[in-house]
């Protein structure tokens, strides 16, 4: 079995917001959708580490930014590879606006966004898969999405050059690296939080 084939489902990106009792946070995430348009239900699922998943679960509202190939590498470091239970990712960043509902949506590197309020949530596990209904959505640019793909090409960083010899196992996702013939199965990317299995092997 090749796990690359998952490389060649379609995904978009996006910026996941939430809040609940003062408290602002939101994450990148890969699995946003449509569902039904009548009535108007969109789909996410996002991992329950992420503090944003919990927002979501406490408040029942969220909105889905939709990142554009203006998208630099520093929204992703922003919203990808630092906790909201930590940090607080909306500090000092002004390229946000609130909505109606009250939530903030992103104005750089997007294309547009989406309001929802949750109607139904299922288990899977290591993530919670929203079901929502369209509150409201805007369009902010005409500008291309970015895809999964787009990001790997053209927005995250080029690793960089490793000695020769050696054996290092690189993050697919943020493109970490770990040096050593053997990379540990409960190892997690100490920068996108992302599992052992998101690492390939690299042999220079």
């Amino acid at each position: 079995m090749n796990k690359k084939t998952m490389y060649n489902l379609t995904y978009g990106l996006f910026v996941l917001t939430s809040a609940c009792d003062g408290r602002d946070s939101g994450c990148i995430i890969n699995t946003a959708g449509q569902v039904t348009s009548e009535p108007n239900r969109i789909s996410i699922a996002v991992n329950k580490a992420n503090f944003t998943q919990e927002l979501i679960q406490k408040s029942g509202r969220f909105n889905v930014s939709i990142l554009s190939e203006a998208a630099d590498f520093s929204l992703f470091q922003r919203f990808g590879f630092q906790s909201g239970r930590t940090a607080d990712k909306f500090a000092g960043f002004a390229d946000c606006k609130r909505s109606e509902n009250g939530l903030y949506y992103i104005t750089a590197g997007t294309n547009g966004y989406i309001s929802a309020t949750v109607w139904q949530s299922v288990d899977l596990g290591s993530h919670t898969l929203f079901i929502a209904a369209v509150d409201d959505m805007e369009v902010l640019s005409d500008t291309a999405s970015a895809t999964y793909a787009y990001y790997q090409s053209s927005i995250k960083p080029k690793p960089a050059r490793q000695p020769a010899g050696k054996t290092v196992w690189r993050c697919t996702v943020c493109g970490y690296t770990y040096e050593g013939d053997e990379l540990p199965a409960d190892f997690t990317c100490p920068l996108c939080k992302h599992p052992a299995s998101d690492f390939e092997k690299v042999t220079l």
